[in-house]
């Protein structure tokens, strides 16, 4: 299941940068690197005609970005308590809605460790990894509202072996939810309704396979 494709004019200005990104990354011919830095500075223009973003805080942001253009990377753990009810917790920067743990994957660890340290960081709990549930991408799943860059998001299946709810700076509450009580108030960027439905299908039975866009 997935939701409403993101408008062109946002694929094509990430297209743009990201054809940018990693010309830079390769070219030594400096008439290339001013074309590039020339599609940097375009693709920002695309995406302020059609936000609220400053073409010049844009192109900013754009030219932090170095090397070759690849998604950036989001985990996700949806771990469950002995009741079957799957922890989420409110996120602070969305308005306190709900979702589970995660964020950005982290350089020298691996996704598994990132996702065991979300958890902790943001629930209070110990977790350990039991499968790789989900591989989406955050544009063909419909997450909203759209990402300046792509993302590729990874849902794993955990299982608590210890710790107790704790808060963070990030979340403002933590709680555990049978799949009929899930919060309707959801962080859409981070997850939605049915990501949560089918973390609830994996735990039921751990052996289906992956699921991928």
């Amino acid at each position: 299941m997935t939701g409403a494709r993101e408008p062109d004019w946002l694929l094509w200005a990430r297209e743009v940068q990201a054809t940018a990104q990693s010309g830079l990354a390769f070219s030594r011919d400096p008439y290339d690197i001013e074309r590039y830095h020339a599609l940097t500075a375009l693709a920002a223009r695309m995406l302020a005609a059609r936000t609220d973003g400053s073409a010049p805080g844009l192109a900013t942001l754009f030219g932090a970005e170095g090397g070759y253009a690849t998604p950036k990377v989001d985990v996700r753990g949806a771990a469950f308590d002995a009741e079957g009810r799957i922890l989420m917790v409110r996120e602070a920067a969305d308005h306190d809605r709900w979702t589970l743990p995660g964020g950005w994957a982290d350089v020298n660890q691996t996704p598994a460790r990132c996702v065991a340290r979300e958890v902790l960081e943001e629930s209070g709990y110990e977790v350990r990894v039991v499968k790789l549930a989900g591989c989406w991408d955050r544009s063909a799943q419909g997450h909203t509202p759209p990402g300046l860059f792509s993302i590729v998001k990874l849902f794993f299946l955990c299982e608590i072996t210890g710790g107790a709810p704790t808060t963070s700076l990030e979340t403002s509450e933590v709680g555990f939810f049978a799949a009929e009580d899930v919060p309707a108030d959801l962080s859409l960027g981070r997850v939605l309704p049915h990501q949560v439905a089918r973390m609830f299908a994996h735990h039921r039975d751990r052996t289906l396979p992956t699921e991928f866009d």
